[in-house]
């Protein structure tokens, strides 16, 4: 395919291959059905010597990749949280592969830069951040986008990393960093995602995993507990990592406490909300941010509550210097004659190269509006509650933790052996595709509102096989199946697991 004019026709065609495959979605298994290693059997050993036709490649689409495609964007998808999708962003990523660019600095692609810091502060007002966190026209503060909530995080530590070591060469410019970095410590809590922890393992800083309350949330007497013990060993409290709403149950841990700890100790606050941030966009959800004021850094992911194709990590800082401090190389061949006068975002990141993502989260805000956005997060919200309801009906079942947004963590009142054969039957069946965690040493199911897609009567259907798989499982239940709505009792519930402040 050398010409526009055959791109012109294969891209039409591509076009109606991706509506189809959206629109019939649901006619497939949302949980890919193929064994290990079923692709090398479908396609030659090689590359081919000779072009292929479009026609010939379109061929096997269907026959070789679909069937190893697990569709998260399936109504019957409700695993992990959901990954944005939309035909704004579809656009968006079209063009940003057409232009191509590689914008590492201002002068590689201007419009790359600039519109990525005013797209960035747009979506820091949409959320009500305070204006610290905002480039405006000359702040300190500003926003950048990364590929992922776990990139911000190593960003953030190692940053964090980097201004203590600084601070304290300021005190005794005799040490080496490497004299510094083992009285490092980091902090988080025992139900935090599985890469803060990894980002201790990139930035050889220590991590301290601390316990949660009855809620799963991490308090603040609990960390300031923990600097103390840590300054009494001759340790420097460095780094704290606070979730705003976890993977495992969606806890708040509570910034009004963790906050002022973090300002009073002069330790680095890195806020995750990788899934719930995007809620912030609705007024009565914005409350759960409260607290964010005292962080040094905040992200969230557009790309799974927001329409937004993946991958597409929103990333704020109080003070750029830090960040571009910890990263900061600038060998000639990168200089240009605009610089400390613009920003280059490659000194805000790992990577050197960046992809032009702005476009699609451009478009998204621009084609839905934040009305559309904010209808869209409170219908998954709705549908979310509606399961609850589901589940409260049926005495076989209980919740495990307060349903805030869009995910439900229940289990079967029975033992975590008879949990995980529920949830093994579930996905064995292929009509829906869930995901199972662990509270305190309770087995639990988690059942999160994915795609866009998703209406009631997916709900029901989905309500409708998990009750039809614990038939299964439970002695004497098809009397609950048959015998209408009944009462879970205050014992099944966790209505109180937050309170926001």
């Amino acid at each position: 395919m050398a010409t526009s004019k055959e791109f012109r026709v294969a891209g039409k065609d591509m076009v109606d291959v991706i509506c189809n495959y959206l629109d019939n979605i649901e006619e497939r298994p949302p949980l890919s059905q193929v064994r290990p290693g079923y692709l090398k059997d479908l396609i030659p050993s090689e590359a081919p010597e000779k072009p292929e036709s479009w026609e010939d490649v379109k061929k096997d689409i269907e026959r070789v990749i679909m069937p190893g495609v697990t569709h998260w964007h399936s109504p019957h998808f409700h695993a992990y949280f959901g990954t944005g999708n939309s035909f704004p962003s579809i656009l968006g990523d079209m063009l940003s592969d057409a232009i191509s660019c590689i914008g590492f600095s201002w002068i590689a692609s201007p419009a790359c830069t600039e519109l990525e810091t005013v797209v960035m502060d747009w979506l820091g007002k949409m959320i009500s951040l305070p204006e610290t966190f905002l480039a405006g026209e000359n702040g300190l503060g500003g926003g950048v986008i990364q590929g992922s909530a776990s990139e911000s995080t190593v960003i953030a530590l190692l940053a964090a990393k980097m201004r203590m070591i600084r601070k304290q060469q300021e005190i005794d410019p005799d040490l080496d960093q490497f004299d510094i970095l083992p009285k490092l410590v980091a902090y988080t809590s025992d139900q935090s995602h599985s890469s803060v922890n990894r980002a201790s393992m990139i930035s050889s800083v220590r991590m301290r995993v601390l316990p949660t309350d009855e809620r799963n949330a991490l308090r603040g007497d609990t960390l300031i507990e923990a600097m103390k013990k840590d300054r009494k060993k001759g340790l420097l409290p460095t780094f704290v990592c606070a979730t705003l709403g976890t993977t495992n149950s969606l806890a708040f841990d509570r910034l009004s406490e963790i906050g002022p700890a973090c300002e009073d100790e002069e330790v680095w606050l890195h806020v995750d909300a990788a899934y719930a941030g995007s809620a912030f966009i609705c007024p009565e959800y914005r409350s759960l941010l409260n607290g964010v004021e005292y962080a040094s850094s905040f992200n969230f992911n557009p790309h799974k509550f927001l329409r937004v194709n993946f991958d597409l990590s929103a990333m704020w800082v109080k003070d750029k210097r830090d960040i571009v401090g910890a990263f900061f190389t600038d060998p000639i061949y990168l200089q240009h004659g605009h610089q400390g006068s613009v920003e280059d975002y490659r000194h805000w990141q790992i990577p050197l190269g960046r992809r032009f993502r702005a476009l699609k989260l451009w478009f998204v805000l621009r084609m839905f509006g934040v009305e559309k956005l904010q209808e869209h997060i409170r219908h998954q919200v709705k549908l979310a509650r509606e399961f609850k309801a589901l589940v409260m009906s049926d005495q076989r079942f209980s919740i495990e933790a307060e349903v805030i947004l869009g995910l439900v963590c229940f289990r079967l009142k029975g033992t975590n052996t008879q949990n995980r054969e529920l949830l093994d039957k579930i996905n064995k069946s292929g009509k829906i595709h869930m995901i199972g965690t662990e509270l305190k040493g309770r087995y639990i199911l988690r059942f999160a509102v994915c795609a866009a897609t998703t209406e009631s009567c997916h709900i029901m259907y989905a309500w409708q096989v998990i009750q039809d798989c614990a038939i299964e499982i439970c002695d004497g239940v098809n009397s609950y199946k048959n015998g209408g709505a009944l009462s879970n009792g205050a014992n099944g519930t966790a209505e109180a697991c937050i309170s926001p402040d």
